[in-house]
């Protein structure tokens, strides 16, 4: 079969609720995948930040083909020997107390709202159903009810309500915004500490601070969703760590396993996560024993390949050398780590054009909200595989900025 059949199967099987590029990848290995016709691409999303540690990475792999062969699941019914690793390795990389894993971003943020919510009853003595929890324009936290009812995001929203109440929108970025609605009855403060899915956005300087403060002062939780941002993708093991706070929950996911399997968590200290008592919460594969271990393992390559490093490092070589862009379409490159976004005016197109010509140039990468070009390379990349796609990257957009202005 060829490109066409598969993305006829696709289309003509599945639901229609993405829209990729029309590649079809059918390997991988560190930053390259290949497609059906034996084409290689460096890759230039990693997942979404789910493989930092490279496709393939052969310990993860190992990893999981040995738990699998010796012990699947359980269920949380039982105890298995895999688990209680996976949560002595979290608190001694985080410094938090407690552990309680899931599956899915979404199903971890979920499990965050609900601890909060409880803690919000049973610690503060917020009134029974009263509790809120502020949250932000443009954030993305997944795509439950519950979640996509506080995005503000029409088409997030549109034909999916009713939504549940608690939850008070807030602008990013804006404390005069959040220090005006934080009252009584706030729960907890929910956010990106760099918003992925918005485009890269990075909040000003101290504003993270600011939010620790708020919530210290006015009795209410603070939680991070890290599920992109964490791990190593911005230079840091925790993006929160570059104002050097230290929130109440922290959401994981993603790179948590390096791409092979559905591993999150969130991770607080005991005065939080003793809200939960047996039967409150859980799930039937959440800290199964193939998770556990092929999460152990994704943590060891983070540190032990010093990925947070080689993230800080060449993150900043990456956003010296897109300094060198020049090009009417760029509004703004932003960045943080292996972490960037290019973002273009409106009359520029839209960015899935570009991604649509780096493909062609042998670069895979994908556009976020309509006019950005988002990049974030596998963290195992060199600085030689970073300059061959910088090559593409500054020509493409450079050939577009030659012809816009001959068509002129």
């Amino acid at each position: 079969m060829d490109t066409s059949e598969y993305i006829a199967l696709e289309d003509g099987y599945g639901a229609h609720n993405y829209h990729p590029l029309d590649v079809v990848i059918q390997r991988a290995e560190g930053v390259y995948v290949w497609d059906v016709e034996g084409r290689r691409f460096m890759d230039f999303l990693a997942a979404y930040s789910a493989v930092n540690q490279g496709h393939g990475h052969p310990r993860i792999l190992q990893a999981l083909i040995d738990q699998s062969k010796t012990l699947a699941l359980t269920s949380r019914a039982f105890r298995n020997d895999q688990l209680g690793r996976l949560y002595e390795k979290l608190v001694e990389l985080s410094g938090y107390e407690r552990v309680l894993p899931m599956n899915t971003g979404a199903e971890a943020v979920e499990t965050a709202i609900k601890a909060a919510r409880k803690w919000a009853y049973t610690v503060k003595g917020i009134a029974e159903e009263k509790a809120e929890i502020l949250v932000f324009d443009n954030n993305f936290h997944g795509r439950t009810t519950t979640i996509v009812g506080f995005s503000s995001d029409p088409q997030y929203r549109a034909g999916f309500g009713p939504f549940a109440p608690g939850f008070q929108i807030l602008p990013y970025g804006d404390i005069d915004a959040v220090r005006t609605a934080i009252g009584p009855n706030t729960a907890a403060v929910m956010l990106e500490p760099i918003q992925g899915e918005g485009g890269i956005i990075i909040p000003p300087d101290g504003y993270l601070k600011q939010l620790r403060e708020l919530t210290q002062e006015n009795g209410s939780l603070l939680i991070m969703d890290e599920i992109q941002s964490g791990l190593g993708r911005t230079g840091r093991m925790f993006a929160f760590e570059h104002e050097e706070i230290r929130p109440d929950i922290v959401i994981v996911g993603k790179a948590l396993s390096g791409g092979f399997y559905p591993v999150s968590a969130i991770l607080a200290d005991q005065e939080v996560m003793s809200v939960f008592t047996p039967g409150d919460h859980g799930s039937t594969y959440g800290g199964n024993p193939v998770a556990a271990a092929v999460a152990c393992a994704a943590l060891d390559v983070i540190v032990d390949e010093r990925l947070v490093e080689r993230s800080a490092e060449l993150g900043d070589y990456l956003m010296e050398r897109l300094g060198e862009l020049e090009s009417p379409h760029v509004k703004e490159i932003r960045g943080r780590g292996l972490w960037v976004a290019i973002e273009l005016h409106p009359e520029a197109g839209g960015a899935r054009r570009f991604c649509e010509q780096l493909q062609d140039e042998g670069l895979l990468c994908k556009e976020t909200h309509t006019h950005v070009i988002r990049l974030a390379p596998p963290l195992v990349i060199t600085r030689e595989q970073i300059d061959w796609a910088l090559e593409r990257i500054l020509r493409v957009l450079s050939t577009e900025a030659q012809a816009a202005t001959a068509s002129v």
